[in-house]
């Protein structure tokens, strides 16, 4: 028997306190009930003795303290999940929002997940091909990684998102594969922008899309990208399936949770965030990964504008630690026009080596990086030093090494948000760039593959 409690004492912000209860636990589901009979969903945030602190989802605008009443549910925040769901686009609390029929569950499960055995994980080694040159050549994608996108407001983040949704897939035949899409705080503008991409190119068949609008409330945003992971989570590990999860954006997050800590009353961290920022990221992040002896993966690509494209903003900077690497959008490539305007010089993989070689990708893959990797900084270096001393001062190879940096920025790098390569055109193409510099300049590669890729001299 559920009791129900008209004792509310306070309201601040989103955060309600009851006085008088028993028996509530931390994380709970809340029905309150207001005067006018409207009902609102919370969670319990906090306990102490026969006080709890509710978090509300609608907010608290217009609420009358005397008439208000709470019943305390005694489950936490669940999904009900089925497969059912592929296809369908939800709100950030997982209702349908599409004019499609409701949900009938297979089962329902606590949003917030449960912590994976470090032991029973398995390491990443599989690639994933995405179709953009600068991540499947440079910083690959491997099954079960998460691989931030670091960008800054204005930037086509969006567009990026978009096309990793549409053309990501596992190479090789019969793997069920799904894209979990979840979007927090963005503007109606861009979910219908996502929604319409989805549709027209028939990336929605395998996709479920979450939705958190900016003018929903801020607390719903905090529930959002553990509704999209624990759809992931079923579909993997239970439908052995492998998902791509694609949370945009991170930033709009992180400003809900400052909102909640302000209410809250805590002491405020860098720049405002709580000092738990960091745990409660990786709350999130680290739902990413293999099961040993589960077929199922779940790959994320968390995407977060960088604000004032301030690097060593705190929420960058945190994700940095807890993620395996991240793939930068950079401002004068954008000004230049080229699309997607990913910057590899500060863009990373760090589980790159494991899913690229002879029967991943193809044997040249890793020489061929790390010479393009260096043959772009050493061209971005003589550009700049041609600006200032002139082209005149310029060695014979450091002009090589420029035309090849202008000739990667104009061929690899700048491909189009619809152009869909596969690895082997992406590897041959860097072989078309690489024959720009001498062959004397190739010194991170092995002859037998300069000899098969480039010819022999003769």
């Amino acid at each position: 028997m559920l009791k129900e409690y008209k004792t509310v004492k306070e309201v601040v912000g989103p955060l309600m306190v009851v006085e008088g209860v028993e028996g509530v636990k931390y994380e709970e589901l809340v029905e309150v009930r207001v005067q006018n009979g409207e009902k609102r969903r919370g969670k319990v945030l906090e306990i102490d003795g026969d006080k709890a602190m509710v978090q509300l989802f609608e907010g608290s605008a217009g609420i009358n303290l005397r008439d208000t009443s709470c019943r305390f549910l005694g489950h936490p925040l669940e999904l009900g999940v089925s497969e059912d769901m592929i296809g369908r686009i939800f709100d950030g609390l997982g209702n349908p929002i599409d004019k499609g029929p409701k949900i009938i569950p297979e089962m329902k499960i606590d949003i917030n997940g449960s912590p994976i055995n470090p032991v029973s994980r398995d390491y990443p080694s599989e690639f994933i091909q995405t179709g953009i040159s600068t991540i499947d050549g440079l910083n690959t994608l491997v099954r079960g990684q998460k691989l931030p996108i670091f960008s800054g407001s204005g930037l086509p983040h969006n567009n990026v998102a978009a096309q990793i949704a549409r053309q990501a897939k596992v190479l090789g035949s019969g793997e069920k594969f799904a894209v979990v899409f979840g979007a927090m705080g963005i503007t109606f503008e861009e979910a219908q922008f996502f929604i319409d991409d989805f549709t027209k190119t028939g990336a929605i068949d395998r996709a479920v899309l979450f939705m958190n609008l900016a003018n929903d409330p801020a607390i719903e945003r905090i529930a959002t990208p553990r509704m999209a992971l624990t759809c992931a989570e079923y579909l993997a590990f239970e439908k052995g399936m492998h998902v791509l999860v694609i949370l945009t954006d991170l930033t709009n997050y992180a400003e809900a949770l400052r909102e909640v800590s302000a209410a809250r009353k805590e002491v405020p961290g860098r720049r405002g965030y709580p000092g738990y920022l960091y745990t409660d990221l990786s709350t999130i992040y680290e739902r990413a990964g293999r099961l040993k002896g589960r077929p199922g993966s779940i790959t994320q690509i968390p995407i977060l504008t960088m604000p004032e494209d301030d690097i060593t903003h705190p929420i960058p900077d945190l994700t940095g630690y807890i993620t395996e690497g991240q793939i930068i959008l950079s401002r004068e490539l954008y000004k230049q026009g080229i699309q997607p305007p990913i910057f590899v010089i500060p863009s990373l993989s760090r589980l790159k080596d494991k899913g690229i070689g002879k029967g991943k990708t193809r044997e040249d893959h890793a020489d061929t990086m790390n010479q393009i990797y260096a043959g772009y900084a050493s061209g971005r270096e003589a550009r700049e030093l041609a600006v200032i001393l002139g082209e005149s001062a310029l060695s014979e190879a450091d002009k090589a090494f420029a035309k090849f940096a202008d000739a990667f920025d104009k061929k690899y790098v700048d491909q189009g948000y619809d152009t869909n390569r596969t690895i082997e055109e992406t590897l041959n193409l860097g072989w078309e760039l690489l024959s720009i510099v001498p062959r004397t300049e190739l010194k991170r590669i092995r002859e037998e593959y300069i000899d098969k890729y480039l010819g022999k001299t003769e």
